[in-house]
């Protein structure tokens, strides 16, 4: 008997690929174009898995209505799963899963993040596109340098491979160290690190892991890379530090308040997120929209776990 899961707000990509693969894993999907809510929750009627994307917060309201709904599987096409209450949702009998997917995506990105601080490639191109050749500000070469990854699960070690082949100086921090990786307490890492790049979940334990006072205590002229969540870091403490010169350059994938802004075409309006605004008007600082995972791979990758996560769900119902 075949498998039923009803998929909330996906792109059409995404979709092409749940059609492609969802027959041949024996899952019928229905898709709703919107992203799941408590006004369409009732939609995923007959379902008892449901697949939601990252870019929504599922609150308790929402979760209400997916319980009325039958639902006791939501299966997030992210790794994360903090833009989902967990705790309210268990309450209610609904599991709660994320997917994995290629780390290779964020990985490359990532390093590509760090090589264009470090050369400066934002102001290169900048001034290539108006037909200015003239040698701007000198590189630093990453092989002189110590980076710092934060949080060493799959995109992480990752990260540390692909740095490695770079021949510099790489350590790490984990509550829970897993690898073959130089580690180091939080606050050593962040005072002999010369780039410090973001790869641990958001939670309660890790929400501002870098604040005020660790930013601070950072290494003077030291870069930040954020492919992460955007609340791992105090953003208005980031800006401030940026301002005065602490900090050498920041690049973000991801930022406190992208909800809304990122994903969405903005050049007709305003944008409200002073953060935000503050941050772009910087020649030092990098903002991409949260798509460090976006590959091919990275997206097939996705749409198979998660098809794999609902018969897994269903089989054990």
């Amino acid at each position: 008997m075949a498998t039923g899961i009803t998929i909330y707000g996906c792109e059409p990509d995404e979709a092409d690929l749940f059609r492609e693969m969802a027959p041949r894993c024996g899952v019928i999907p229905t898709f709703v174009e919107e992203p799941v809510s408590a006004e369409n929750a009732a939609l995923a009627l007959g379902d008892r898995c449901i697949s939601v994307g990252h870019k929504t917060r599922v609150t308790r309201s929402v979760l209400s209505a997916l319980s009325r709904a039958g639902v006791r599987h939501v299966s997030t096409r992210s790794i994360g799963v903090d833009h989902i209450d967990v705790d309210f949702a268990a309450s209610l009998g609904i599991e709660v899963g994320g997917i994995a997917y290629s780390p290779d995506s964020v990985a490359d990105f990532t390093v590509m993040l760090v090589l264009v601080l470090l050369r400066d490639v934002r102001s290169v191109l900048r001034r290539a596109d108006l037909h200015d050749y003239r040698l701007g500000a000198r590189g630093r070469e990453l092989r002189d340098l110590t980076v710092g990854v934060i949080g060493t699960g799959r995109i992480g070690v990752a990260v540390t491979d692909r740095l490695r082949g770079f021949g510099g100086c790489v350590v790490a921090h984990d509550s829970r160290p897993r690898n073959s990786a130089d580690y180091l307490p939080l606050d050593e890492l962040l005072r002999v690190s010369d780039v410090v790049t973001l790869h641990t979940p958001l939670n309660t334990g890790t929400h501002h892991l870098l604040d005020r006072h660790r930013i601070a205590s950072m290494k003077p002229g030291a870069f930040v890379i954020n492919t992460g969540r955007g609340p791992l870091i105090d953003t208005k403490a980031l800006v401030e530090a940026l301002e005065s010169g602490h900090l050498g350059g920041a690049a973000l994938d991801v930022l406190e308040g992208e909800e809304g802004i990122f994903y969405t075409d903005c050049r007709a309006r305003e944008i409200d997120l002073e953060t935000l605004v503050r941050l772009r008007g910087m020649p030092n600082v990098v903002i991409t929209p949260h798509t460090a995972y976006y590959t091919d791979h990275a997206l097939s990758d996705t749409v198979e776990n998660t098809l794999v996560t609902c018969l897994d769900f269903g089989g054990t119902a």
